[in-house]
């Protein structure tokens, strides 16, 4: 019995001088999330803070990271570049967080430079220039870049659809350029003929002038690939005009709030997601059910809800593994667990594998609009 009692006391005694990683007295791991919170695009920025802020609080709920819990410290980049810089400068000399994350491509290439110098860990979510996975040691894509989800609905436009003459209308920015190309490129690869191809400013409100030259044109399905609320007064004006030909865009425009807006306008709207619906993912439907619960109505952007949601878990696995090395929870650490794990379950996108150029892949799944609200059509590519 004494011998046991020396046994224990000794235990006892190496845990306080060497406590297992992530103990539950450890404090919070801070990580910032930045999006925009005001301003035009806040109807998806909130739903991805959201989304992002129920993922934590799950983990927390579950015992955390190794007793360690997670906590978001949120800012608003508005969708501006400047703005985006002045928040990685503060996430990184006042807060002096080891990672952060948001959206929208041109405030992702704007703060990647920062990450860098900071040695601190960036993730793009949701932003799909294919530039992204080229802007430096320290910036990394969750999601899908434009050259994934584009390349395969441009074949599936022409092969599946049938459609022969693409208009392409797309915003003259970081997510317009970059995207249509891709989408221009596999159409005309598969065999189809682009009539029109003409760019726009997405802050005006009258596009008579562009959607005239799109009559004119003829063509058999009008792709816009747009930031957020301009593919809707795009499209609406489209119709308003009496054109009548088929609509396709991107996951930006896959949203019930701007199938409701533009009403019957909306009916036959084809676009790609790049996350899995109830049909793939039974975890999908629990989802759905806390948007309707909690506000009544389905996620602005529900595919990029999904992947904000599916960041903190990639994030405590990467926690995880610096627990286990016993290593400090840095940028320049957290960078090497991730090529170290490099593959990590999602709850709300499966799993995902980051590949040596900094990009991911996915599964690309077609959705259209019918009966004033998106549903499922089928998986393409792998």
């Amino acid at each position: 019995m004494r011998f046991t009692r020396l046994v224990l006391a000794a235990a006892a005694t190496a845990a306080l001088l060497h406590p297992a990683p992530g103990r539950a007295d450890c404090a919070p791991i801070k990580i910032g999330l930045t999006d925009p919170l005001t301003g035009p695009y806040a109807n998806f920025g909130k739903d991805q803070l959201q989304a992002s802020l129920w993922a934590v609080d799950d983990i927390n709920k579950a015992g955390g990271v190794d007793g360690c819990k997670l906590e978001i410290v949120a800012q608003d980049h508005q969708g501006k570049p400047e703005t985006g810089i002045a928040v990685a400068n503060r996430f990184i000399d006042v807060d002096h967080l080891p990672m952060f994350y948001g959206g929208f491509s041109a405030v992702v290439k704007a703060m990647a430079p920062i990450a860098d110098r900071g040695k601190t860990l960036m993730f793009s979510v949701g932003a799909n220039a294919p530039s992204i996975a080229t802007l430096g040691q320290y910036t990394y894509t969750t999601y899908p870049l434009a050259d994934v989800d584009m390349r395969a609905f441009g074949a599936y436009v022409h092969n599946v659809m049938g459609k022969k003459r693409l208009a392409v209308l797309y915003a003259n920015n970081e997510t317009g350029i970059p995207g249509s190309r891709v989408l221009i490129d596999s159409f005309k690869k598969a065999g189809g003929q682009v009539v029109l191809d003409e760019a726009y400013d997405p802050a005006q409100s009258d596009f008579t002038g562009l959607i005239l030259k799109v009559r004119a044109a003829n063509p058999d399905v009008i792709h816009v690939h747009g930031v957020n609320t301009d593919i809707v007064t795009v499209m609406s004006q489209i119709r308003q005009l009496g054109i009548q030909t088929q609509l396709t865009s991107y996951q930006g425009a896959f949203s019930d709030a701007y199938a409701k807006q533009l009403g019957a306008a909306a009916e036959g709207l084809t676009v790609t997601s790049l996350a899995p619906s109830v049909e793939q993912d039974p975890n999908v439907k629990g989802f759905l059910e806390r948007w309707q619960t909690e506000f009544h109505r389905t996620a602005n952007g529900l595919p990029y809800t999904q992947y904000f949601y599916d960041v903190p878990y990639i994030i405590k696995g990467m926690v995880h593994y610096l627990h286990e090395k016993n290593m400090p929870i840095t940028g320049e650490n957290l960078r090497t667990a991730l090529l170290a794990v490099k593959t990590f379950d999602g709850p709300m996108t499966g799993p995902t594998t980051f590949n040596a150029d900094h990009t991911v892949n996915k599964p690309v799944y077609v959705w259209h609009v019918k009966d004033g609200r998106f549903q499922y059509v089928t998986k393409i590519g792998d």
